[in-house]
């Protein structure tokens, strides 16, 4: 039988480019999810939402705004998942931005354990503030990592800094990647399965996944659902219209990531209701879609 499965909302758009993803968690909620879980034979512990924040622009920090915001939100994630870890439950984080990650993964690492993290999402998230554009949901794995440059208030979250090393982290359905994230890449020999890949294979490129991970005593899936391509599902906070993956693929693919025997946590990001043209059908479809891949 899977594990207790803990509900963990961080209405946070600290992090982001602009408002929306802070109402994320609520509207999944609204929606049924909970109630969608249950009927599903999911074992679901809600452990409610963190304190919220909604964007806004700060220009006495323009490189990295709202950053005593992200701490806190990632900070109050962080308690949460380390005691439904402990427990022996696993974890759905609903987000949010993806500065959200860094909550689940300093969570993850109380008590010595091995971490390792599939990062779905169309970007890398390799940017240091100083070189970025102000949005620190651009720089989550740098911060991870502790590339130079990064906030220590953020960095320094977990038990140990770096959180993770280079090894840790293996990028699914990336795309959108800089010219200086691509030497970075290089640099720290980071792994990656492209978005071509996971494209032509989804359940192929999961597997592949899944071995990957499968060292670790948690296995992290961070989801940003910019990876989905826009145009057919329209929810990111990113609304680029771009050949990213199909809702289905994406789907499949999860379901796969979802079946690795130590999976310990799903973060959902980036999701904003004020992008869906219809709310509930959208809402509807990401929540059996979560019901269906979390393990029962």
């Amino acid at each position: 039988m899977a594990r207790p499965l803990c509900i963990i909302g961080a209405p946070s758009s600290a992090g982001a480019y602009a408002p929306g993803q802070e109402k994320a968690p609520a509207v999944f909620r609204r929606h049924g999810l909970l109630s969608t879980l249950a009927k599903s034979g999911h074992r679901v512990d809600d452990l409610g939402d963190v304190p919220g924040f909604r964007w806004r622009p700060d220009p006495q920090r323009p490189k990295s705004m709202n950053l005593a915001a992200v701490r806190q939100a990632a900070a109050a994630v962080a308690e949460k998942v380390a005691e439904a870890l402990a427990g022996d439950a696993a974890a759905l984080v609903l987000g949010g931005d993806c500065t959200v990650e860094l909550g689940t993964v300093a969570g993850a690492l109380r008590g010595e354990h091995s971490v390792g993290l599939i990062y779905i999402d169309l970007d890398v998230d390799l940017n240091a503030p100083k070189t970025s554009d102000g949005a620190l949901d651009w720089t989550g794995t740098a911060h991870l990592l502790d590339l130079p440059g990064t906030e220590a208030e953020l960095s320094g979250l977990g038990p140990r800094r770096p959180m993770l090393a280079p090894a840790d982290i293996l990028y699914f359905a990336a795309d959108n990647i800089t010219p200086p994230e691509a030497e970075v890449m290089r640099a720290l020999d980071l792994k990656q399965i492209a978005l071509a890949d996971v494209k032509a294979d989804p359940v192929g490129a999961a597997r592949h996944a899944v071995a990957w991970g499968a060292r670790y005593n948690r296995l992290l899936i961070h989801l940003d659902v910019d990876v989905l391509a826009f145009t057919d599902f329209p929810i990111a906070e990113n609304v680029r219209r771009c050949e990213s993956l199909s809702f289905d693929a994406l789907s499949v693919a999860l379901a796969q990531l979802l079946s690795a025997a130590n999976w310990r946590a799903l973060t959902v990001t980036e999701v904003n209701p004020d992008h869906a043209p219809d709310e509930r059908e959208m809402f509807d479809r990401l929540i059996l879609m979560l019901s269906q891949a979390l393990p029962v």
